[in-house]
């Protein structure tokens, strides 16, 4: 297991992350597979308020003795954001208890998606006054926020200078926040990438297509190495629902060095195949067409469409589809069908592309069930 600075923090926290949104199984299996993980070289385990019982099971591991050096295994909850800071208080205190600590390594402002959560974290009397209380008395070390807002809306809160980590989605098949990394580490702030496996393409279970392109190496262990490689990323999360799910992310642990030339062919293949499939309707993920006056967020709608038509992640792309107009501001955005055609985005993009047309065959291909948070 490789181990990393985690930014300003000075905590050297392994490559791997446990974690919890997915263990909300059983006490006895959320035991096993934190066992496992501290077995791997695993030292820092991430939970939230919001993830079900996660933080009463791992509070019991805890009180059961199982991580024996406390100072040896770093723990990060979040809380979400709230306009005053009595809430903050409370909702800390409460996450203590169920985790049965005295103090939290990290605490993370969980979901700063919006700009009125940002105007709530800059309010002087806001959460982060409590915040600011905790770290004062010693109960939270280290602060930082997850976002699954915009880019803008990110660097905007890494600008405010209140944070210490960041935790971010950015993947092979997702890199639109990769500013956000370079700021980040340009303030020397730890940054974790959240959900490589899962938000990053369901490559747990990818389709077949996906598999060849990416032989000799499964698509997850290409994402991984993706991320490995950039020295700025401090550690991955691992969302295991059970001991046997760390195994194939581990066998990259140690291995952070640059991409060897089989890795480099693989990722080529994978560029010249999106290329050949789109051809002229690839789109490019420049954002030059929103904001789009039926609130369709254009570029992720076509940026879905682009991993479908040339690899068949149809599974991915319909889970993560079925998430607009029914996850709010975690996913925010309306459907392609909200289209009407108004023609305000055509003159905006530099590909010229048929944007109405291409929503529309988004909506037909990965219209199904609406889907939800996991831990909603």
């Amino acid at each position: 297991m490789l181990y990393r600075r985690f930014g300003k923090t000075n905590l050297k926290l392994s490559v791997f992350s446990l974690g919890t949104m997915r263990y909300l199984g059983s006490q006895e299996i959320a035991q096993e597979t934190i066992s496992q993980a501290i077995a791997f070289g695993i030292n820092h385990i991430e939970t939230a308020r919001g993830y079900g019982s996660s933080e009463e099971y791992l509070g019991s591991v805890i009180a059961s003795g199982l991580l024996v050096c406390r100072s040896q295994m770093h723990i990060t909850t979040k809380i979400p954001p709230t306009q005053d800071a009595e809430t903050m208080r409370r909702y800390i205190k409460e996450s203590l208890a169920r985790l049965n600590l005295d103090y939290l390594d990290c605490l993370g402002i969980h979901g700063l998606n919006t700009w009125e959560h940002l105007d709530w974290v800059k309010s002087e009397n806001g959460c982060m006054q409590a915040v600011r209380e905790a770290v004062a008395e010693g109960k939270v070390r280290y602060v930082g926020f997850s976002t699954h807002g915009s880019l803008e809306l990110i660097l905007a809160a890494i600008e405010t200078n209140l944070f210490d980590f960041v935790n971010l989605h950015y993947y092979y098949f997702f890199q639109r926040n990769a500013l956000a990394i370079q700021r980040a580490t340009e303030k020397d702030m730890g940054i974790f990438i959240i959900s490589p496996a899962d938000k990053g393409g369901k490559l747990y279970t990818p389709p077949e297509k996906l598999k060849e392109f990416c032989a000799p190496f499964t698509p997850l262990e290409l994402n991984y190495r993706f991320l490995l490689t950039d020295s700025r990323i401090t550690t991955l999360s691992i969302g295991a629902a059970n001991p046997e799910e760390l195994i194939e992310p581990l066998q990259v642990a140690d291995n952070g060095g640059e991409l060897n030339q089989a890795e480099i062919m693989a990722f080529e293949r994978l560029e010249k195949q999106q290329n050949l499939a789109l051809a002229t309707d690839k789109c490019s993920q420049c954002y030059a067409c929103l904001p789009c006056p039926e609130n369709i967020h254009i570029p992720e709608v076509l940026r879905l469409r682009n991993l479908a038509v040339a690899y068949d992640m149809d599974d991915y792309c319909q889970y993560r589809y079925g998430m607009f107009e029914n996850a709010g501001h975690w996913f925010p955005g309306m459907k392609g069908n909200r289209c009407t055609e108004c023609g305000d985005c055509l003159p905006k993009c530099p590909e010229n592309l048929d944007i109405p047309a291409l929503l529309n065959d988004t909506h037909e291909r990965l219209k199904g069930k609406a889907g939800r948070r996991l831990w909603e």
